[in-house]
């Protein structure tokens, strides 16, 4: 698990940014205040790039919270779960 805390909300740029670095299947997604996702792993390289709101995360080597600019780049394979209490919207992306 990799953070890197941007400050970049634009979506026009994150998303043109991911394109640059080989990332597909690129799309926007917002999560409810109160939603959570146990436990699970994706079979790519995934990234998540807030641009609204908090997220926390879980991995096996611990928790961060994600704010807007923030951007997580989870390996393939790396087990993980997410909640936020207060809602979020990010960019994901995957890459072989």
């Amino acid at each position: 698990m990799r953070v890197e805390k941007t400050g970049e909300t634009q979506v026009s740029r994150i998303v043109r940014q991911l394109e640059e670095e080989g990332f597909t299947n690129i799309f926007t997604w917002c999560d409810e205040a109160g939603s959570f996702y146990d436990w699970h792993t994706h079979p790519y390289q995934e990234v998540r790039w807030i641009y609204s709101g908090e997220i926390l995360m879980g991995t096996e080597e611990g928790e961060i919270v994600l704010r807007a600019g923030d951007r997580l780049d989870l390996p393939a394979g790396t087990r993980h779960w997410a909640k936020t209490e207060t809602g979020v919207c990010y960019v994901c992306g995957s890459k072989k």
